[in-house]
């Protein structure tokens, strides 16, 4: 496996246990619809948050989240909306990032509720 791959996986774990431990319930990883991947779905009290964890080694280029293209953001929302209506659920939606800096020195997590509304 590739060495971002991994640091992927790594970082959506961290992500995973950094939600569980903020009292989220993870409903869902790695969602697929057509060519958009959720990353993490996940139910905070009425609140269903889809969740896109950037990670990176350094933020020598900026900051992990940054990286979050309009065209991803789009694909994003069409695929939670197909989530929202496959399972019939009537829940306020949310999307979030969550940015980390993962090396041999530091893990850093950052964050952002309602990150689509912060670009």
């Amino acid at each position: 496996m590739a060495q971002h791959n991994q640091l992927g996986e790594i970082g959506e774990q961290l992500a995973v246990d950094f939600l569980i431990k903020k009292g989220y319930e993870i409903k869902e990883r790695n969602w697929r619809f057509k060519k958009a991947e959720v990353d993490i779905i996940a139910q905070i009290k009425d609140i269903l948050v889809a969740v896109e964890v950037k990670t990176r080694s350094t933020d020598v280029f900026g900051d992990p989240q940054e990286f979050i293209k309009e065209k991803q953001k789009k694909m994003l929302v069409i695929a939670v909306d197909q989530y929202v209506i496959s399972k019939d659920l009537d829940l306020e939606v949310r999307f979030d990032v969550i940015g980390i800096i993962k090396n041999d020195s530091q893990t850093i997590i950052e964050h952002l509720e309602d990150a689509f509304f912060h670009f």
